[in-house]
């Protein structure tokens, strides 16, 4: 059997194919009549004959290459016939506008392989052609794209086959942010797994690149080149893959997203900012003072110690010279290397050494001495100040009770140090620690049992290098060059964290009217005192934007949430009762309320709404729904706060209140540390789905008095169907209808049922 080769075609030789392929593009037509499946690597394969078993699509390897503003996508796919005879089949991909094929192969001894571009008006009747037969709407998620259409090519029986694509389009820009869009399905049920790898070329340096879908992880970055890939945990992500890249400025560069919502008075956005390419220097000109403060208790002894006093010294090792640092060391009481700071130099770090070997474990957890001891230390004029707080257990000694600690922290970080948290083990208080990270712009990591304490330190440590951007503020200012708070409203995060080198800032918010907006950031950039401002009108809002709502959302659930459980740090420790449960004051019902009506709306689970879906809960009972939440807070949230379940919680407050990827499946840690996903809650498009049943029902429709009933039943597949498919292009939501099983949905003032056809 011949097998193709994977060499990339060149440019012109590949302008070349498709002139003389668009030559002859209507014979293709004839020759095609005879296929039997249709590949869409995007959702799955389909069998034009009911009797035959649908190609498998085993995997996507997808590869872009991005130079400047012209990108050429390569798919490579994986497929496999699992029925007894050979199939012959065709090849269809959506793509953008302006898309140009420039390569089509497959494997094996058939005529070589070829493929046109359908307009979106040829590739629609292509689409209701095979819809009608296979009668599955999976394939009106891409009505609205223009279509890459191949010649037929084989799969034997039983056996495998790949085929590779290219196309090429020029992307599109906003000022000096550059988005690239591959079309997928938004199906939860699509577990194909996809490797994605983006390579970036430019002759301006480029700040920052931002996927809403996809986990990256960077391969290489140099000023004028960025190389990705996305991880493996992100392999079987459904939806589009969306990748943007911004092109520095002066200093930090920002770009902004936007989508329309009415309800929200404007709608959503997002602003990115990225930092400089590079910093001009192997050294930061803002320094580092940084306090290392131990726990050297009892229950530390054996290797949880070796492991602290390594991760010490290799935080020591990193500094540069010239920096400073102290070392803390506590257990029923408060030792210290030194009373305050002192400049890292030879004699220091000899000095530094011998006091971290005469370290030994033994006594209580004075959390609360310890914390003070280090907050209240005379700063280093000049430097950026850190704390890095290890423990291990709940407090034991001292003052104990959590709202004394968090409020003597409070009070006493009169010098605004940084107070990077570490819980080691489960048997810490979890509130407690990530308060006090989060409420000195800082972050809280947790060393899971099996875990190596100096790695996970020495990760956080290495984000520290070389801050850019400290003491960051931001200012909205109207047209006049005021200040205002009435354009934008409910920030998230409220307080900007400092940025360190390869550092990017996402923030959420909403717009209250689309008149021109200035986002001036101010800080301490490089050692110096500047300001950057930028102006947006919000004039490229759109629905694609969908995943801004949904991640402000996320975060604004979040908040919610910690509201309450920050609250319970005075309940947790004393016996259930009305006065002294928060999950029952009044005040937080209105929070719980919040929290619920974003959770419905945008299809949102946390581990305290995950109630939503399944099947018994009826979304319009919200009396019923708002118990089930409160209840599971009071149990969750307020007086859960150690152990296992309660360091959960913690990593699944941590991921989402700095969520910046869609999470389709709502997947989360149970207090067992078990990950969780769910199926029956859909996200398509911009709209939320709950299944109850063989229907899917819009998540605007739920909170209502009483259940709804359709105004209009809809057959698939009718003329009432296609004239409602065209309605939903229009808009850029087709994908809505292409959910297996019934519909629910409001339109226009009615409540619409979609008889969808179902998948086999």
């Amino acid at each position: 059997m011949q097998r193709f080769s994977f060499s990339p075609v060149a440019p012109r030789a590949a302008l070349f194919f498709l002139a003389a392929f668009l030559a002859s593009a209507r014979a293709v037509s004839a020759q095609d009549a005879a296929f039997s499946q249709v590949v869409l690597p995007q959702a799955r394969g389909f069998a034009l004959n009911r009797a035959d078993q649908p190609i498998a699509v085993e995997r996507v390897d997808a590869r872009v290459t991005i130079v400047e503003r012209a990108a050429r996508t390569t798919l490579e796919v994986a497929l496999r016939n699992p029925g007894a005879r050979p199939a012959e089949a065709v090849f269809l991909v959506p793509v953008p506008d302006g898309a140009v094929v420039s390569e089509f192969l497959f494997e094996g001894n058939a005529p070589a392989g070829r493929a046109e571009v359908l307009p979106r008006a040829e590739a629609r009747r292509l689409y209701d052609q095979i819809v009608a037969q296979i009668r599955d709407p999976a394939l009106l998620e891409f009505a609205g794209f223009n279509l890459v259409r191949s010649s037929v090519f084989p799969v034997p029986a039983g056996g495998a086959q790949r085929v590779r694509l290219t196309y090429e389009h020029l992307l599109e820009a906003d000022g000096g942010r550059v988005d690239y869009f591959l079309p997928r399905s938004e199906a939860l049920d699509q577990s194909t797994p996809w490797t994605m790898t983006v390579e970036v070329k430019s002759a301006r340096p480029i700040s920052m690149f931002y996927s809403p879908t996809h986990d990256l992880e960077t391969l290489a970055k140099e000023p004028g080149r960025a190389f990705v890939r996305s991880t493996r945990e992100a392999a079987r992500n459904p939806g589009a893959f969306l990748f943007s890249f911004l092109l520095e400025e002066d200093g930090v560069s920002a770009s902004l997203l936007a989508y329309p919502d009415p309800e929200a008075g404007g709608g959503y956005f997002l602003l990115m900012a990225g930092l400089p390419a590079a910093q001009g220097g192997a050294e930061s000109p803002i320094r580092r003072e940084v306090t290392v403060v131990v726990d050297r208790s009892g229950s530390m002894a054996g290797g949880k110690m070796d492991q602290v006093l390594a991760a010490v010294r290799q935080v020591l090792e990193g500094l540069s010279q010239g920096e400073a640092f102290n070392i803390v060391d506590y257990a029923s009481a408060v030792e210290s290397f030194a009373p305050g700071p002192v400049i890292k130099d030879r004699k220091q770090m000899l000095r530094a050494r011998q006091y971290l070997e005469g370290i030994r474990p033994g006594g209580g957890t004075n959390i609360h001495d310890a914390l003070l001891f280090a907050l209240r230390q005379q700063p280093v004029p000049g430097m950026l100040p850190i704390v890095l707080f290890l423990t291990d257990g709940l407090p034991t000694i001292g003052r104990t009770a959590e709202e004394d600690i968090r409020a003597a922290a409070q009070l006493g970080n009169e010098h605004r140090r940084r107070v990077f948290t570490f819980g080691v083990g489960s048997d810490v208080n979890a509130p407690l620690l990530d308060r006090l990270a989060e409420a000195s712009r800082a972050r809280c990591t947790y060393v899971l049992e099996g875990e190596d304490v100096e790695l996970k330190v020495a990760q956080v440590f290495k984000r520290l290098y070389g801050p850019v951007l400290a003491d960051p503020v931001l200012e909205i200012q109207d047209a006049s060059g005021a200040a205002s708070t009435r354009l934008v409203r409910e920030l998230i995060p409220r307080e900007l964290p400092d940025l360190f080198a390869g550092d990017d800032l996402v923030l959420l918010g909403q717009y209250t009217q689309r008149a021109p907006a200035t986002f001036r950031l101010s800080g301490n950039f490089l050692g110096q005192e500047r300001a950057f401002s930028w102006t947006f009108d919000f004039a490229g809002e759109s629905v694609k934007n969908a995943f801004v709502p949904r991640l402000w959302a996320s975060r604004r659930i979040a908040f919610l949430i910690d509201q309450i459980r920050q609250a319970g740090g005075a309940a947790a420790g004393r016996p259930r009762s009305a006065d002294a449960d928060p999950a029952r004051d009044p005040r937080f019902a209105e929070l719980i309320d919040e929290i619920l009506r974003l959770s419905t709306r945008f299809g949102i689970l946390t581990e305290y709404t995950a109630f939503l879906a399944r099947e018994g809960t009826d979304l319009n009972d919200w009396e019923a729904l708002h118990a089930a939440c409160n209840t599971n807070i009071d149990r969750r949230a307020v007086y859960t706060r150690s152990g296992v379940a309660g360091v959960n919680q913690a990593l699944n407050f941590g991921q989402q209140k700095g969520q910046t990827i869609l999470n389709y499946g709502n997947a989360f840690l149970d207090e067992n540390l078990k990950r969780v996903a769910f199926s029956s809650v859909q996200q398509v498009c911009d709209r939320a789905f709950f299944l109850r049943g063989e229907r899917w029902v819009d998540s605007r429709l739920a909170g209502l008095p009483r259940a709804p009933e359709p105004d209009e039943v809809i057959e698939f597949g009718s003329a009432r169907h296609r004239a409602l498919v065209d309605a939903f292009i229009a808009s850029g939501r087709q994908g809505v209808l292409s959910l297996q099983g019934e519909i629910l949905l409001p339109y226009e003032g009615k409540n619409l049922l979609i008889r969808n056809g179902v998948c086999r």
